[in-house]
């Protein structure tokens, strides 16, 4: 099973733009919402404060990189397999080749193979379930 890590930096004119709309939402916590409701109005402004700050720092932050995307994969071991187990090579017939129940042992196959989710492997095997 794999494990994706997705890490995303919005760019300098998203933060700009987050700048603007922040510095909007403060001005209506000051103005409106703290006069009307009080303690939920400071939290409001307070949050509305804490998130134009934090696009202050991507639009116009020194340290700041810019727009950023990386993804990760990690190879994640199976429960009581070793931890890296070594390749194996399978020469599969196609499936279409293959009887129903050929289909859904190789279908398990690439389940306990790790290849398939546990959500992938239910929907396919009603696939082949529905074509009996």
């Amino acid at each position: 099973m794999r494990r994706r890590r997705v890490t995303y930096r919005p760019s300098k004119v998203q933060g700009a733009f987050g700048v603007a709309v922040g510095a909007i939402f403060v001005v209506i916590g000051l103005v409106m919402v703290i006069p009307v409701f009080g303690l939920f109005g400071v939290l409001w402004t307070l949050v509305a404060v804490g998130i134009t700050a934090m696009n202050a720092y991507q639009a116009f932050g020194k340290n700041y990189t810019g727009p950023q995307i990386t993804i990760e994969e990690d190879e994640l071991p199976r429960r009581g397999a070793s931890p890296s187990p070594a390749p194996e090579t399978h020469n599969h017939i196609s499936s279409t080749a293959l009887d129903v129940k050929g289909r859904l042992q190789q279908l398990k196959d690439l389940k306990e193979a790790g290849l398939l989710s546990q959500e992938e492997y239910d929907k396919k095997r009603q696939e082949i379930l529905k074509g009996l």
